[in-house]
């Protein structure tokens, strides 16, 4: 069995106390904030710590708070097998540098996801293996996760492709 959200928190403040910004277990759920420039190192410590061993990255994603700063914040998803416990980690990031380090060499889960994030939201991941679009095409204008994002915006015509006679653009 797992620690409780409260003890797995402590845990976690009591590892990264400096690093941590905020801790809160609502509804059960176990979260913390840390500083975007600790997201590597904290990261590798939740995974190789054996009284974390968080070795599954479940979801990378983002969030947009238009109007606040920091603007965005993204947020995965851990757990650990070991010891069946989830942690939930939050890095707030600027507008003006809308960046943070990639995860793909400690959970390989994290290469779609993280492009999934650029596509939406415009975050990059420094250090990605493979920064392309994955899920819109490479012509798009924007990111439309985004709030501010025009609904009624036009976006460029482009000509179609038959994967099949011209093979897949890589």
């Amino acid at each position: 069995m797992g620690l409780s959200p409260g003890d797995l928190l402590a845990l976690v403040r009591q590892t990264f106390a400096d690093k941590v910004v905020d801790t809160h277990d609502h509804c059960g759920d176990a979260t913390v904030t840390i500083r975007r420039e600790d997201t590597l190192e904290v990261s590798r410590a939740l995974r190789d710590r054996p009284e974390l061993a968080f070795n599954v990255l479940m979801d990378l994603t983002a969030v947009d708070y238009l109007g606040e700063t920091p603007r965005f914040e993204v947020v995965c998803h851990l757990y650990s097998l070991p010891h069946n416990h989830r942690l939930r980690v939050k890095m707030r990031v600027p507008e003006e540098d809308p960046s943070v380090q990639s995860l793909t060499g400690l959970w390989k889960s994290a290469n779609w996801l993280e492009r999934e994030c650029w596509d939406f939201f415009g975050i990059r991941f420094i250090g990605h293996p493979d920064p392309r679009r994955i899920l819109m095409y490479e012509e798009f204008v924007g990111h439309p996760l985004r709030r501010d994002y025009p609904v009624d915006r036009r976006q460029p015509l482009t000509e179609e492709r038959d994967p099949i006679a011209v093979g897949w653009k890589i």
